[in-house]
């Protein structure tokens, strides 16, 4: 059973996961829309049919998550982040045959304010800072800020930046350890709660 808020709209047909929170005056489409388990949906939400939430999510408020967007496990939206679904809008020309899809991987956060231009997928744990826009692809790990956003260093799973920026690299907080080579960074060991939750 999930709850939500009097004031929350949810369509027929939407699926929602057990232990999921919708708070005040957010609206979940009914069309194709998958929101999985113990997620936390915050005031003023909108999720758009053809949307895929996994589980654990955290969308804070004014978010909006539109067509052909999907969400891995454990993914953090940060408050009033932005989701886009068609690269060259136009109020006088329908462009919804044109939708593109963008894919934010497991265990990955999007800062306050940020953008996603949609297509880019967002890659495992990475972290894009508040503000930044997204317009190409961002690595597993990643640390992105700017506009357009460029890579300044890489993250841990447990929301630390690791000190290093090559070889074998281990985080001080968890102790989990990583391999970074070129644009590429991959765990070796995780610990914590994202190891139990593999």
């Amino acid at each position: 059973m999930y709850w939500n808020h009097p004031t929350a709209v949810i369509d027929p047909g939407a699926q929602i996961g057990e232990g999921t929170k919708i708070w005040h005056f957010s609206h979940v489409c009914g069309t194709e829309t998958y929101v999985g388990a113990n997620c936390s949906l915050g005031q003023n939400v909108y999720v758009g049919p053809r949307v895929r939430i996994g589980n654990g999510c955290r969308i804070q408020n004014n978010v909006s998550v539109y067509d052909l967007v999907e969400l891995e496990d454990y993914v953090f939206c940060g408050p009033s982040m932005v989701f886009t679904n068609v690269v060259n809008p136009r109020a006088h020309v329908s462009r919804k045959e044109e939708f593109k899809r963008t894919l934010v991987k497991r265990g990955a956060s999007l800062g306050a304010n940020c953008t996603i231009v949609c297509g880019v997928t967002v890659g495992e744990f990475a972290f894009v800072g508040a503000g930044a826009v997204v317009s190409k692809d961002v690595p597993a790990h990643a640390l992105v800020v700017g506009v357009p956003a460029r890579r300044l260093g890489w993250m841990c799973q447990c929301g630390i930046q690791l000190t290093a920026d090559r070889g074998d690299v281990y985080c001080k907080a968890c102790e989990s350890s990583y391999h970074i080579q070129g644009e590429t960074c991959r765990a070796k060991k995780l610990t914590g709660i994202m190891a139990d939750k593999s």
